[in-house]
């Protein structure tokens, strides 16, 4: 069935939609996917704040980005992937395009509109949203529904501490995320500070330019180390076997293979550490001390856990042409840094691969009757509503597996919601605690004895708590969700459906 393009609207038109997805990035693009395949009469948006689509693959473009997952997982379930499994950025942004040209997608994305604000009303059972347009033109617009799907950071504004002294540094001090189009880098010293996946894939992009590449860091991270290939993958197509068998397939198998993985780290985390390290020490050699400079100070998968394809960065490090030193920042000097240890450290351009800033719900100024939305204060329903919040669900993916899984998880989840809404002849839906679970004893958002970034300690006290039993669990598993998401019972009590005061009279 074909599906009817949205109204345009200008500067001073409100228009309604049944649901309006907010952002165009990989969660959107899937989430539009399944609302047009699931429910064709529904009418929606995108709300997209970049000049165009991709997320994180648009604002990513330092030298070298690429996934740090397999694209088998990493992509959707209902596109199949035919290259390699570790994708480039602009592999990654081609694929997107493709979705968008499949499903006919940009009749639906308003590029450069950003939601400020979102006004709950409980007597029009709709979200009003505030949105600015890019040429500066406020526009107001009404959803019965919101399909969260803004990512988790803020795309504008990466993590960088604040080390003293950065007035004294005059060259270029640039963070991943903002990567300057001119940026010369050829016969300089480059510092790349950080240790996670977006430092051990630039710092490779570098080497062939630069005079050297030091990696500064304070403490170390694990890693993958693996042949960008998938036999299985390329038996199938040798076979020719049809694209969508071979991705599903190959899909399976990751997702297996990724599970059992995950178990063996958490039940015999010392055998998961030497299993990890031992690659690293055959490629640097037995010269290289693996225990200061790639021994974590945690257990493997309480911080993800990125792939290194073909041991790349490990290589550059064997061949001289990357050091890497482990220590913590003082200052900044005039010729680059002064380290804890009394050390100095000098380069040309320094790169703060320093992590991400965390958004809380799109940093959008929600209200709910009126009443500004303390989201801290709320408890999650299964990690994608929340206590209070009417109307709403929020995509957030996966730390130890590929975070698509979940935007397919959720996309059948929000669909068999609003069809059981539409049964029910109910227009509103509210997660609620129920009598015997006021109670109950509330957690973190992620137990930080589970999982540990800094970006997410960092912004834990400003994201909602989760319960000690379901539904208020947020699993963060999609071992457990691919069997508990399509099993909802709607009518446990969690969810309190309704009409409007003006649909009941």
């Amino acid at each position: 069935m074909s599906h009817p393009p949205p109204p345009d609207f200008g500067p001073t038109s409100a228009s309604h939609f049944d649901v309006v997805i907010v952002g165009a990035g990989i969660s959107g693009l899937g989430s539009a996917h399944h609302l047009l395949e699931q429910r064709p009469d529904t009418t929606f948006v995108l709300l997209e704040s970049q000049p165009g689509f991709g997320g994180t693959w648009r604002t990513h473009r330092y030298p070298g980005a690429r996934s740090d997952s397999d694209l088998y997982t990493y992509g959707y379930r209902f596109k199949p992937w035919t290259g390699a499994p570790i994708a480039t950025r602009e592999e990654i942004v081609g694929y997107l395009g493709a979705v968008v040209r499949d499903d006919g997608l940009d009749r639906f994305i308003r590029y450069e509109h950003t939601v400020t604000d979102a006004q709950w009303s409980s007597d029009e059972g709709r979200w009003t949203l505030r949105v600015r347009r890019g040429d500066g033109a406020i526009l107001t617009l009404t959803a019965g529904f919101l399909w969260m799907c803004q990512g988790y950071y803020r795309h504008d504004l990466g993590y960088t501490p604040e080390w003293p002294g950065r007035e004294r540094f005059t060259g270029p001090v640039v963070h991943p995320q903002n990567w300057p189009d001119d940026l010369d880098v050829a016969g300089r010293r480059v510092v790349v500070v950080g240790s996670g996946a977006t430092a051990a894939t630039l710092i490779p992009a570098l080497v062939p330019d630069c005079a050297h590449v030091t990696m500064l860091q304070r403490s170390p991270t694990y890693f993958f180390i693996g042949q960008n290939a998938n036999e299985l993958a390329d038996t199938l197509r040798q076979l020719d076997i049809p694209a969508e068998w071979t991705h599903e397939i190959v899909r399976r198998k990751s997702i297996a293979d990724l599970e059992l993985l995950n178990r063996f780290a958490l039940e015999y985390p010392d055998l998961a550490r030497a299993e990890l390290l031992q690659p690293i020490r055959d490629i640097v050699g037995e010269e290289f001390d693996v225990d200061t400079h790639f021994t974590p100070r945690y257990q493997p998968w309480r911080q993800r856990i990125a792939l290194v394809p073909n041991g790349d960065l490990f290589h550059a490090i064997r061949e001289g042409r990357v050091s890497v030193v482990t220590d913590e920042i003082e200052s900044f000097t005039d010729t680059g840094f002064a380290l804890r240890s009394g050390a100095t450290l000098d380069a040309d351009v320094i790169v703060t691969a320093t992590g991400f800033t965390m958004n809380v719900l799109g940093d959008i100024a929600f209200r709910v009757d009126d009443v500004a939305l303390d989201f801290a204060s709320c408890v999650t329903y299964r990690g994608l509503m929340f206590t209070g919040v009417p109307n709403l669900v929020e995509v957030f993916g996966y730390f130890r597996a590929s975070w698509t899984l979940r935007v397919d998880l959720i996309g059948d989840f929000v669909c068999g919601l609003l069809r059981h809404m539409s049964e029910r002849g109910a227009t509103t839906v509210t997660p609620t605690l129920r009598v015997g679970d006021e109670g109950m004893t509330r957690i973190p958002w992620i137990d930080p004895e589970e999982f540990n970034p800094g970006y997410l300690r960092r912004a834990l006290a400003l994201l909602p708590s989760q319960g000690d039993r379901d539904p208020w669990r947020h699993a963060v598993s999609y071992e457990i969700e691919r069997t508990t998401l399509p099993k909802v019972d709607w009518d446990d009590g969690s969810l309190i459906f309704g009409t409007t005061a003006s649909e009941r009279r």
